[in-house]
């Protein structure tokens, strides 16, 4: 009898698997110093913004919530933007200029799709992680946890596979590193602002709050809140917008790895 020929799928959960963990080996030689910034920049955020800001200027609270409700529920964009684009660009063009390692990786039995897929989940793991840290710090601020805070995890994560296919592609697209400052300055910065995290959006001018609708970091901010103080009909919205977001940037980001490594 012949033997059955072995199929191939498009992308080989063995292949993914074994970027990824090599990608948690990795991090494991410098977890700590990432772990420590990413509790101490929460706190010292509530610090200043949530009791210094909150209990000078905002004291009578933002849309029903005390200030420290309002931005430690929103500093969850700002640790996922943080920890997802950033690394994404910087760890992608170092790998790839510098360490040759994806020369390495495409040697192996791994295509582009495989490998930018397998970053894309393991930045998106890890920064679906950071990104709860904000909430754990808050509790010690006075927000109360709620069961439907378990699903910020999945908020974040869905948001990270965004911005972390973002940063690949952008680092897939640029011709030197310096080139990030311009992303950094045009874009990162712009969504992290007008996100909803220090003051509300109905606040900024009519164009600014249309504009700020289609910005998934806001998008996530509102999700983040919905789960912590009660969802709306429009929550389910946002939720289909981030999944659309994290699939159109995933497949840029195959896209421009693909030409820059094989093409």
């Amino acid at each position: 009898m012949s033997e059955e020929p072995v199929r191939i799928r498009r992308l080989e959960p063995a292949a993914i698997t074994g970027v990824m963990s090599r990608e948690v080996a990795n991090f494991r030689t410098f977890w700590k110093a990432t772990t420590f910034s990413s509790l101490l920049e929460p706190t010292i955020y509530l610090l200043a913004f949530g009791v210094g800001l909150g209990s000078t200027i905002i004291s009578s609270g933002v849309n029903g919530l005390s200030y420290v409700e309002f931005v430690g529920t929103g500093m969850v964009a700002t640790a996922v933007i943080f920890s997802s684009a950033l690394p994404a660009m910087f760890g992608t063009f170092v790998k790839h200029r510098f360490q040759r390692t994806y020369d390495a990786i495409l040697a192996a039995p791994v295509d582009v799709e495989e490998l930018v897929t397998a970053e894309a989940l393991w930045i998106a793991l890890r920064a679906s992680v950071y990104g709860c840290f904000p909430l754990l710090v808050s509790f010690a601020f006075g927000l109360d946890p709620t069961w439907g805070m378990l699903l910020v995890p999945f908020f974040a994560f869905l948001t990270a596979i965004g911005f972390g296919s973002f940063g690949i592609a952008v680092a897939g697209t640029v011709g030197k590193i310096d080139q990030f400052n311009y992303v950094t300055t045009l874009v990162i910065t712009p969504l992290f602002l007008v996100a909803g995290t220090f003051f509300p959006i109905d606040q900024l001018p009519q164009g600014l709050q249309v504009a700020a609708n289609f910005n998934p970091l806001y998008q996530l901010v509102e999700l983040v809140r919905g789960a912590a103080f009660g969802f709306e009909p429009i929550d389910a919205a946002r939720f289909a917008g981030l999944c659309v977001f994290a699939l159109v940037l995933w497949r840029i980001a195959v896209s421009r790895m693909t030409k820059r490594l094989i093409d």
